[in-house]
């Protein structure tokens, strides 16, 4: 499914349009022995004990844990499940037509639509571009240009969404300019040290922000299914 909806986005509109059941929506505007034994306890012990600490100790254990930024096939593709009780695939359809549209209106959004909708599946894709803020002060604004899509597959009393397909247009006018995309960038490969305790300078920024994003865009889909 993922692979036709992807090649459905590199598609021109009107080969969009030939698809057998996806479609452009209308445009709307406004995750041994005892003392050997006794050895092993208090080494088992200790482990655990280090291992603890280490963990609750490491600063940002929240963006460095592994699967704070999942991959699959080699993709960055955060997904969240909801469990919605009591509504059918059209319901929440609906509501999440509703949620991905008063998105794309929001102050940082910069250009961006929900691209395509299958009635039948119930299904939505839906492609945005904002900006991302690291720091804002009087005399100055660190942010990024984001690209990302959102796919939403409803069905009866289950919403499965997927943010995926992120890259990153940041100071493009200046020689510190960056291009790059997630799976270059934020994944554990670039962004963290290879002991796994600290996030890397310069890439650091932007998987925290990323993760961030991440989880108050899945809590508004969250907050509208309640």
């Amino acid at each position: 499914m993922k692979k036709i909806i992807i090649a459905l986005l590199m598609c021109c509109p009107l080969m969009c349009a030939a698809q057998s059941e996806w479609e452009a929506p209308v445009t709307k505007k406004n995750n041994e022995t005892k003392e050997t034994k006794d050895t092993a306890k208090k080494s088992n012990k200790a482990d655990y004990k280090d291992a603890t600490l280490a963990t609750k100790d490491i600063k940002d254990w929240k963006y460095i844990q592994k699967g704070a930024v999942p991959e699959v096939d080699g993709k960055v593709v955060f997904t969240h499940d909801i469990d919605v009780n009591g509504k059918s695939a059209q319901q929440i359809y609906d509501i999440v037509y509703t949620t991905l549209d008063s998105l794309t209106t929001k102050p940082e959004q910069i250009n961006s639509s929900i691209a395509l909708i299958n009635r039948k599946a119930f299904s939505i894709v839906a492609r945005y571009q904002e900006w991302l803020e690291f720091s804002k002060s009087f005399i100055s604004l660190d942010r990024t240009k984001m690209n990302y899509v959102i796919i939403a597959n409803c069905s009866d009393n289950k919403l499965h969404l997927s943010l995926e397909r992120i890259s990153y247009a940041y100071e493009e006018n200046r020689s510190t300019g960056l291009k790059t995309t997630a799976e270059k960038w934020i994944t554990d490969k670039y962004a963290v040290n290879k002991k796994g305790t600290k996030l890397i300078p310069g890439s650091a920024k932007f998987r925290k922000k990323t993760i961030d994003r991440k989880d108050q865009i899945f809590k508004m889909f969250d907050d509208a299914l309640k």
